[in-house]
């Protein structure tokens, strides 16, 4: 029996970059919802299985999601996508559960293969 396909959210407060995820992601025969703020995002977690997530938004950070989803116990696998970049960033986003933490601009081979072993039981 075939399964379903997988629903990747992609949360990141710039308009080109959540379009140019989409894009790819689509392509690579994944759905897609988009959302500009953490907060949106926390909004609308039924039926997500795994979420790219920008650590610098508007109010809740990348941080705080993280923080959000791991006391609401919920299993929605992070990838980490960032355009900052350091020790502390990457430690903490690990720390908090992340399964993957990516820099921008990243390739879209390397951000496919961070996703498909997190997706992969759903296909």
């Amino acid at each position: 029996m075939p399964g379903r396909t997988p629903v990747v959210a992609v949360v990141d407060d710039e308009p080109p970059v959540r379009r140019a995820l989409q894009r790819l992601l689509r392509a690579a025969g994944f759905d897609v919802r988009l959302f500009a703020s953490g907060a949106d995002f926390m909004a609308h977690l039924e039926g997500i299985d795994c979420v790219i997530l920008d650590l610098h938004l508007p109010g809740m950070s990348g941080f705080d999601v993280q923080d959000a989803l791991a006391s609401r116990g919920a299993q929605i696998p992070v990838v980490v996508l960032t355009g900052n970049d350091t020790p502390a960033n990457r430690s903490r986003s690990l720390a908090n559960g992340a399964r993957a933490y990516l820099c921008k601009p990243v390739d879209d081979k390397v951000l496919l293969d961070a996703l498909r072993p997190l997706t992969s039981a759903l296909h």
